[in-house]
């Protein structure tokens, strides 16, 4: 065996040839004295000593250092943990990256697991979850309901033995629950180079509990039943600057049992909810943090205070709501990606579950809102009202949630006719909430809508004492005043409440009735406010101003026969004039009382009745009888007895009278005059800018959605039958369920 010096002084051929050699030689061959290998530094330096003994690692000796780093790391992984040793500071800077609350994110997500009562999740949590700490003795009481399943589920379940890796483990539930959340608030921008046309948009947590809707397609399926200028009348009908869209028009429900009305002809000032007071299906639809703001909005006059309140949330979860956060999230998932059968099976699970939850039973009342819209089901919509009235019920509500509930009750009652249930509940918003007056304001349309004018006036006349510039009250309170025929003192509110430019003051009613104002006191500027409703898609032109109307049928005032396509029915009443003469006469007696004045407001003087046989496709069974021979004649034709938008009545004029220029509701009908007795001067008629006559026998035909006007100055009276019937252009379809007027 060479000696140990040899070995360390050896050359390089040595170290080569040492390599070819028995494995016994390849410890001591080295490489040259001016130059140490590694191996060479570490034998100095552990294995070997002065005296040249060999001091090599033996193989025991690897084992036991191994052994002693690898204990070391585990103990420290221990330490990170059972020390607190976590590095916070890290996780939030990268929070920040991503401009989000990580504090909010993690006690959001994690505060279920909230394992030792003190209200948030942190390693103490942690180690309890994990039995590495045993649970705290006093636990927070829960109201009156199981705790979270989570919790519950980790209580219940049978002690695991300790982990090996405590680290990873908590590693694991963070970041898994932190990368949900990172794609769910930032899915949009982390994946913006991906241009697939049917990505899924990403909703925040926090936007599904507060009602907050990106894409709420069941509400802007609405559509109403309505009755134009009828005192408890609620619809969805288009107006002028929408598209037509058949599905929206059709009736979703027929109205129940709706509140006793009276039948309003013309443009007489008789309220209709706006498109901004409908349902906006509505919610249902209307994103319902827009609706807190904008009525609180209301309340102010500082820009900066409505700057405030816009951005403001509404408070929808009570202490007990935020520790099922995360059920009802999982919830509300359902309900806004269509999954409404899902999504009320999940609501009425938590709803048995924690039965003092409003958030959840909140949740119940929009999943049979939304399933009522679905269906078409009047039974599941009078449950979702029942629920919205069991929300506002429950102990410990939010108010933000009580609002909702109860006004979004009180939509939904008016949307099946029931006006004056609605008004209940506008009561008791006021009641609970007296200082709010965008809840007066509301309350004040209910009564416009039983037809109570009077106490509506009172209402608003409390809102503009308090707040002088609320739009919203002057709009209403003009019209009110336009109502009492009060022409000059309506046109100030009106004026500037359009001006306010507040929410719900922009509607094609207020333009109308201050054009309407202005025309009867003569001011000038009434067609600059045609123009500007015009403009603002309100009107379909400056002449037409109909308000309830099917996009892209033909528009021109006066009409022939042959354009029509009524030809049989022309003829028909051209042919039997004098027997409808002749009938009209009789009843004409005024001992027997048949005809009534004209009572809309419409007539600047004069006297002008009316003796109607049909009206919104209903026949008039009493009135039948003083005109049977008439009724018989028009019975063989639908399409003016079927026109439920439209009215067969005699109309009677006499000496001296003045009809102010209005126009009709809606562009879905056409307007026959049969001239019965006309005089032979003083008697004529305006349709835009055309001015025509009357003759006995014969049929004038002109839209009425188109401004007119009357006079007539003759010496004696003028009698007339007037037939309405369906547009031409409308489709079967349409006329079986286009909603009555």
């Amino acid at each position: 065996m060479a000696p140990r010096k040899n070995a360390k002084g050896g050359g390089s051929g040595g170290a080569h040839s040492s390599g070819s050699g028995s494995g016994s030689s390849s410890t001591s061959a080295g490489s040259s004295s001016g130059s140490s290998s590694p191996g060479t530094r570490r034998e100095t330096k552990h294995g070997g000593h002065k005296n040249g003994r060999k001091g090599g690692l033996s193989g025991s000796s690897f084992f036991t250092w191994f052994m002693v780093i690898a204990l070391l790391g585990v103990w420290a992984s221990v330490a990170v943990v059972w020390f607190d040793l976590v590095d916070y500071e890290e996780v939030l800077a990268k929070a920040k990256d991503f401009r989000y609350n990580l504090s909010e994110v993690l006690q959001g997500k994690l505060g279920i697991y909230d394992a030792d009562g003190d209200g948030d999740f942190d390693v103490d949590d942690a180690k309890v979850l994990l039995g590495l700490k045993e649970r705290a003795a006093a636990e927070p009481t829960r109201p009156a309901g199981e705790p979270p399943a989570q919790v519950q589920e980790e209580r219940d379940a049978p002690a695991e033995p300790e982990p090996q890796n405590i680290e990873d483990e908590l590693k694991e539930h963070i970041q898994t629950l932190l990368h949900e959340t990172v794609l769910r608030e930032h899915g949009k921008d982390l994946l913006q180079e991906d241009k697939e046309p049917a990505r899924e948009q990403q909703v925040e947590d926090e936007d599904f509990l507060t009602g907050r809707d990106v894409d709420d397609k069941f509400e802007n399926l609405e559509a109403e039943t309505f009755h134009e200028e009828t005192e408890a009348s609620y619809h969805g009908e288009q107006t002028a600057s929408q598209d037509y869209n058949h599905d929206t028009e059709e009736i979703l429900y027929e109205q129940e049992n709706p509140d006793d009305v009276t039948y309003q002809d013309y443009d007489e000032p008789v309220y209709e909810p706006s498109e901004n007071e409908r349902i906006e299906i509505s919610d249902n639809t209307v994103e319902e943090s827009r609706i807190i703001a904008e009525e609180t909005n209301r309340k102010t006059d500082d820009p900066e205070q409505k700057e405030k309140v816009k951005n403001k949330k509404p408070k929808l979860l009570n202490k007990f709501d935020k520790t099922i956060k995360a059920e009802l999230i999982a919830a509300e998932k359902l309900r806004k990606r269509g999954k409404i059968e899902e999504a009320v099976n999940a609501f009425e699970e938590l709803v048995r579950k924690y039965p003092q939850s409003p958030r959840a039973r909140y949740g119940k009342a929009q999943c049979e809102d939304d399933l009522a819209e679905k269906r078409r089901s009047n039974e599941v919509l009078r449950g979702a009202i029942e629920t919205y009235q069991e929300v506002a019920s429950l102990p410990d509500v939010p108010a933000d949630l009580v609002k909702l509930s109860l006004k979004r009750r009180s939509e939904r009652q008016q949307f099946l006719g029931h006006m004056r249930g609605s008004l209940l509940t506008l009561q008791r918003l006021v009641q609970l909430f007296p200082s709010d007056t965008s809840l007066k304001n509301d309350l004040g349309v209910g009564y416009l809508l039983i037809g109570d004018n009077n106490n509506a006036k009172k209402i608003y006349e409390e809102v503009l004492n308090v707040t002088p510039n609320d739009g919203f009250a002057k709009v209403h309170y003009g019209f009110i005043l336009k109502a009492q025929n009060k022409i000059a003192e309506s046109i100030p509110y009106l004026k500037e409440g359009i001006e306010s430019g507040d929410p719900g003051t922009d509607d094609g009613r207020f333009y109308f009735h201050l054009g309407d104002a202005m025309q009867r006191a003569g001011n000038k500027e009434a067609y600059k406010w045609y123009e500007l409703g015009h403009k603002r898609g309100h009107f379909a032109s400056v002449w037409q101003r109909s308000l309830y109307n099917v996009n892209g049928l033909k528009a021109q005032p006066w009409w022939t026969t042959k354009e029509t396509g009524y030809t049989d029915l022309v003829k028909s009443l051209e042919r039997n004039w004098k027997l409808i003469r002749d009938e009209g006469l009789a009843v004409m007696d005024k001992t027997k009382g048949l005809f009534l004045p004209e009572d809309e407001n419409l007539r600047e003087k004069g006297d002008w009745s009316q003796f109607t046989l049909w009206q919104q496709g209903r026949k008039n069974e009493n009135a039948c009888k003083g005109a049977p021979k008439t009724c018989a004649l028009l019975e063989t034709f639908p399409e003016t007895t079927g026109c439920r938008r439209g009215q067969i009545k005699y109309s009677v004029m006499h000496p001296g009278t003045h009809v102010w220029p209005h126009t009709g509701p809606t562009n879905c009908r056409l307007r026959m005059h049969l001239g019965l007795v006309i005089p032979k001067e003083g008697c004529r008629i305006r349709c835009a800018n055309e001015t025509r006559t009357w003759e006995e026998g014969k049929v004038l035909i002109f839209d009425d959605s188109f401004e007119h006007e009357v006079w007539q100055d003759a010496s004696s009276f003028r009698l007339i039958f007037i037939v309405d019937v369906w547009h031409p252009e409308l489709t079967p379809q349409q006329r079986r369920t286009l909603p009555a007027i």
